[in-house]
């Protein structure tokens, strides 16, 4: 199932925001434990917010900041938050873009950056953030090169209701005087793939290529036994299919019924049976087997796909770079 800009876009906070001001309207005991502090000034419920996944907290952060400074433009992972961008993790900074500054400076965990280049503002939902082309760029620059891949695949491809267009994404990139990240600005117009449907298996396909497999064909059709079956990856000299597996992936969401997950998997199940009928050794793994390598590397190689070039060490390396995301910690 894809994955839409419209389903990542977070415009409004996770959680109802309080402000001190708003506090003391209302006289609640923000300083006590049932409340957590986001932003200087601002608070949202402790349980709720300990329930949070890694991207909800980042989202969260995002917004108690743009509460207290609306006339900020929040540009990099922050305007990724408001434009549906993938995001992986919790971000570590909250960035933003002002152009009259002479440096780039840092103000605890506000990152405030400068540039000769001029960037075009958007408004979204109130929130003023770079356009979705030079959120798509900056964060291309600096992010590691597979999470790079994910970001350019989901603005480029129509099944994640991307609009831009990597040749626009690449003369864009081209004509600013910064320098920084050229290389991996060229590794990415050069693979991205607006057929990409998820940023799985974007993550996945860069883990492919890095282990020496064959590149394999996205979004392949087969129709057996009177019904057609699209595949995430197939393999084409072991015709191997390959599955990047996550709940999005069989439209399950956390509010569905058991029986209707049942169904799905139940109807996943007899898609992959008629693919092994057909003659396809299937291989699946999830994003965390990729990012973990081996796992992918073990199902690929249990099915039969082929390895064509020798390994790229420091491309399945750049796989463990998190400086720019804090630490998983456990809900």
């Amino acid at each position: 199932m894809p994955h839409l800009p419209t389903d990542r876009a977070t415009t409004r906070s996770p959680l109802p925001l309080v402000t001190s001001a708003e506090a003391r309207v209302l006289r609640l005991a923000v300083a006590g434990p049932g409340f957590v502090r986001v932003r200087r000034g601002v608070y949202v419920d402790a349980a709720a917010a300990a329930r949070l996944a890694p991207w909800q907290r980042y989202a969260l952060r995002v917004h108690a900041f743009a509460l207290v400074h609306p006339d900020a433009v929040l540009c990099m992972e922050s305007a990724a938050v408001l434009l549906g961008l993938p995001l992986f993790g919790e971000a570590r900074d909250i960035h933003v873009f002002d152009p009259d500054r002479t440096a780039s400076r840092r103000f605890g965990d506000v990152c405030v950056h400068t540039s000769t280049d001029a960037r075009e503002v958007v408004r979204v939902d109130g929130i003023l953030c770079t356009s979705p082309t030079d959120a798509v760029i900056d964060l291309a620059r600096v992010l590691p090169p597979a999470q790079t891949l994910a970001v350019v695949d989901a603005a480029i491809s129509p099944r994640q209701g991307g609009v831009l267009v990597v040749d626009d994404l690449r003369e864009r990139a081209a004509s600013q005087a910064s320098r920084r990240g050229v290389a991996r600005l060229a590794w990415a117009w050069a693979h991205a793939d607006a057929r990409a449907e998820s940023p799985g298996e974007s993550v996945s396909r860069a883990v492919i290529r890095w282990c020496g497999f064959e590149d394999p064909v996205l979004q392949a059709e087969f129709r057996y036994e009177g019904v057609t079956d699209r595949t995430d990856f197939l393999f084409p000299s072991s015709r191997t299919v390959g599955e990047s597996d996550g709940w999005g992936k069989y439209g399950i969401d956390d509010g569905d019924a058991p029986a209707t997950a049942a169904l799905r998997f139940r109807d996943e199940k007899r898609r992959e049976d008629r693919l092994r009928r057909a003659g396809h050794p299937v291989a699946r793994w999830e994003m965390a087997d990729a990012v973990r390598v081996e796992p992918l590397a073990t199902a690929l190689q249990r099915a039969y796909v082929r390895l064509v070039r020798p390994r790229d060490r420091a491309g399945l390396a750049s796989l463990r770079q998190t400086s720019r995301t804090l630490p998983h910690r456990p809900q």
